[in-house]
């Protein structure tokens, strides 16, 4: 038995997650933990809300509302849409936790002390209209590196550098439209060029990796500067310091502390099973393998920042150095990054109404008909579109008519023929029946090693490609023809039954919630698929603070369906089955786009009026220090 750490991206925690971020952190994350789990690996999949920087801060602003109260209404609405979509969290929880804090801060120190963070200077941006300093992610301009209009100031997405708003060409606030002016501010610095070498030595021994993935982070140590690890904000993470730590404008910068929220939760979820030493199966056996699973825009903190962030804690750089209190840290195994995912031919933009919202989509459709949709389709190695016409094409054709269609012929056919798995003697299998049952064993070591390659999408096509091959068993051996010889009619139900239950194992991962209905169908008792659950905890150091998190009993323990065919159960009742999938109307589409361009041109207008607005409140402070 491994022990694997499956790290999941924290969300922002300042509005609902779309189907594009699920994309690329939230199935294929999950598939791979339920994957990992029947093969008898004892899994820790971790992550929560990310509730610090400034995005909260900005729709606080916005709002006229405190930013712990705006990470409380998005973390719950967060925990509810993951929860809903069966991600099997051993614990999703939240950056505003006082264990959180404490783990970043001791981080903060150990760093320090090994010499790896450092004070220094940098220039932040001021709004001239307020004299306020303006989040550098809320700064736009064109970036100074690929040339692409509305870079970020931390960040450019279209080449995925990391960028300060002074280098950015013609920066405007992406508020008000102002232009910012610039001042030197005392800040910590993450020393990256003395954690360089040995993050690239690192890189280099990576197997396995998606080939975009591990060139976009090894053309990051072309040119390796330090980078500020405080912001003057006065939301987030205190800095550990003597004349910093009671300073209100001063905080840890969130990219510094989120990533850390894998090692925090991790230790969180120890200390909620009454075994406070727990994580370190995970965090400091070198055997244990972490996984990180993320959309491209995330992974230069994940090959950079986090590997540096650990290697400076463990003293592993050029100035030396030794662990703190956690020991010796473990560096990923794998960063699993999936591209991005547009809808309808258009970059996901909840500000401009192009958007899809979990809760909204998993109102209206069956769960996993959406996962479904997500994993034979995503953005696993190039961008891919969501199209309503396609949702509906893979749900009608492949789950409905396909997979369910399947599941409920055989379940009626032992029904009514039966009303139990029947018995059948070796000697009546033929040769039909056992090629049948041959591909549905050696389908395991197929799909399990897709999985394993992240190759999520080949795996699943490899199993509907045996359903596929299930069904024309049936139609060539015709069982509701079979008149006279009962025991061929129970050698070939027994045969497709048999096939129906290991494809349905190969699926559990991508279809959690009707694999323990298949289950069920085909005379399985007792829980086949686990599901999370949502649970208000307290908070463990701040009283009077409690929050939900996603957690979940998903072991199911050795031999109860591991990952190989497992003999079905003579004698199991078979009821009269209900379908599993039912197809969708046509006319949804159509629907469905009608909605999205409603909801577009809403957008825009709140937009062009919030921008409009702004306008007007500039333009009259200039007027007014024009008069004064």
């Amino acid at each position: 038995m491994s022990h694997i750490l499956v790290s999941v991206a924290w969300p922002y925690a300042n509005g609902p997650r779309h189907i594009g971020h699920v994309a690329g952190f939230g199935v294929p994350s999950d598939v791979y933990a339920r994957y990992e789990r029947m093969k008898g690996n004892d899994v820790l999949m971790v992550s929560g809300t990310d509730e610090h920087g400034t995005p909260i801060l900005v729709e606080a602003d916005a709002e006229g509302v405190g930013p712990q109260e705006i990470a409380d209404r998005y973390n719950r609405v967060i925990v509810k849409d993951l929860c809903d979509l069966g991600l099997s969290y051993d614990l999703f929880t939240r950056t505003t936790t006082g264990n959180h804090e404490k783990v970043v801060q001791e981080l903060f120190r150990q760093c320090r002390a090994n010499g790896y963070i450092y004070e220094g200077q940098q220039k932040v941006a001021i709004s001239p209209s307020t004299g306020r300093t303006l989040p550098d992610r809320y700064i736009e301009g064109t970036c100074p590196i690929c040339g692409a209009d509305g870079a970020r100031g931390d960040q450019c997405d279209n080449c995925g550098n990391e960028l300060d708003p002074d280098e950015l060409i013609n920066p405007v606030s992406k508020i008000n439209g102002e232009t910012p002016r610039f001042e030197e501010s005392k800040h910590f610095f993450l020393d990256l060029p003395a954690l360089a070498e040995a993050n690239l030595a690192w890189l280099k021994t990576r197997k396995g990796w998606r080939s975009n993935v591990l060139n976009f982070s090894l053309g990051l140590f072309k040119e390796v500067k330090p980078r500020a690890i405080t912001r003057d904000i006065d939301w987030g993470i205190p800095v550990p310091v003597d004349g910093w730590v009671d300073d209100p404008n001063k905080k840890l910068y969130v990219w510094f502390d989120a990533v850390i929220g894998y090692l925090s939760a991790s230790i969180e979820w120890a200390r909620r099973q009454g075994d406070p030493e727990a994580w370190r199966k995970w965090w400091n056996d070198p055997k244990a393998l972490g996984y990180y699973f993320m959309g491209k825009d995330n992974i230069t903190f994940h090959s950079q920042i986090w590997p540096s962030e650990i290697l400076a804690y463990n003293g592993k750089g050029s100035k030396g150095g030794e662990p703190g209190p956690y020991g010796e840290l473990n560096l990923p195994e794998q960063v699993v990054a999936s591209e991005f995912m547009t809808m309808e031919g258009k970059k996901f933009s909840s500000s401009r109404g192009i958007v899809i919202y979990v809760k909204d989509i998993l109102a209206r459709y069956p769960v996993d008909a959406v996962r479904y949709y997500i994993s034979i389709a995503g953005p696993e190695t190039s961008d891919s579109d969501f199209t309503w016409a396609e949702f509906v094409r893979h749900n009608n054709e492949e789950l409905a008519a396909s997979w369910g269609n399947l599941v409920n012929r055989v379940a009626n056919l032992l029904n009514k023929d039966f009303g139990q798995i029947p018995h059948i003697e070796e000697g009546w299998l033929t040769e039909e029946d056992r090629t049948l049952l041959e591909e549905s064993r050696s389908a395991f070591d197929t799909v399990g090693s897709l999985i394993e390659r992240q190759r999520q999408k080949a795996a699943l096509g490899e199993a509907m490609a045996l359903v596929s091959d299930i069904n024309k068993y049936l139609s060539a051996q015709e069982p509701w023809k079979i008149k006279e010889d009962q025991d061929r009619l129970a050698t070939v139900l027994h045969t497709a039954a048999q096939a129906v239950c290991d494809a349905n194992t190969l699926l559990a991962p991508f279809l959690p919630h009707s694999a323990q209905k298949v289950y069920e169908t085909m005379g399985g008792e007792g829980t086949f698929s686990p599901l999370p659950h949502l649970e208000e905890v307290q908070d463990l150091d701040k009283p009077g603070f409690s929050y939900p998190i996603i957690t979940g009993t998903y072991q199911l323990g050795v031999n109860v369906h591991p990952w190989r065919s497992e003999p079905i159960k003579e004698g199991a009742l078979i009821a009269r089955p209900a379908p599993i999938f039912a197809k969708i109307p046509k006319e949804a589409v159509q629907e469905e786009l009608d909605r999205f361009q409603a909801q577009s041109d809403e957008r825009k207008a709140k937009e062009k009026a919030r921008f409009e607005a702004e306008q007007t409140k500039l333009k009259t402070a200039e007027n007014g220090s024009e008069e004064g």
